[in-house]
């Protein structure tokens, strides 16, 4: 969907390149989600950008409920935070939950950041940034997807993205 819809004007480029590197999870419980995490950061900070430009954790156990994914993506932050990364990681987050704070749960912005797993995407701030530079409104991309979401309408948005009913 994020491809298919352009979602993302920035992640054509990646995959085509085959720089994106998948990370799947097979624990479920909080110690191995943890250390799945910082493996894979660490996978990254180690990594040429050009072999692995970003990664996306994916979590098919144990994070099934929303409020579970939002505190253990609040640990990973965190995690950034002390360790002084924000410089050079972002986190994105979906989940086929996903709910954004204040939003009516029925508005279609949310699938804007569902996904069939729970995921976490570990990108590089210098490439979000070499990125950004090429684009005049940055928040307008987001914008922008909702307004995509909306003109495709709720039947479609559902047929393209079944995990986020």
């Amino acid at each position: 969907m994020v491809l298919g819809l352009n979602l993302c004007p920035f992640s054509h480029s990646v995959v085509a390149q085959d720089q994106v590197h998948y990370g799947v999870c097979s624990g479920t419980k909080d110690a191995q989600l943890k250390q799945f995490y910082v493996t894979e950061l660490q996978r990254l900070l180690d990594a040429d950008e050009q072999t692995i430009a970003t990664s996306l954790l994916m979590f098919p156990q144990g994070l099934e409920a929303f409020d579970d994914y939002l505190d253990l993506l609040d640990w990973f932050q965190q995690l950034l935070e002390q360790a002084e990364l924000t410089e050079h990681v972002q986190l994105a987050s979906f989940h086929p939950k996903y709910q954004f704070e204040g939003v009516a749960f029925e508005d279609l912005s949310h699938f804007t950041n569902r996904s069939p797993y729970p995921t976490i995407h570990l990108l590089r701030q210098a490439q979000i940034t070499k990125a950004l530079a090429h684009v005049a409104d940055p928040e307008q991309i987001f914008a922008d997807n909702i307004e995509t979401l909306n003109k495709l309408g709720r039947q479609k948005v559902e047929l393209l993205c079944p995990w986020g009913k």
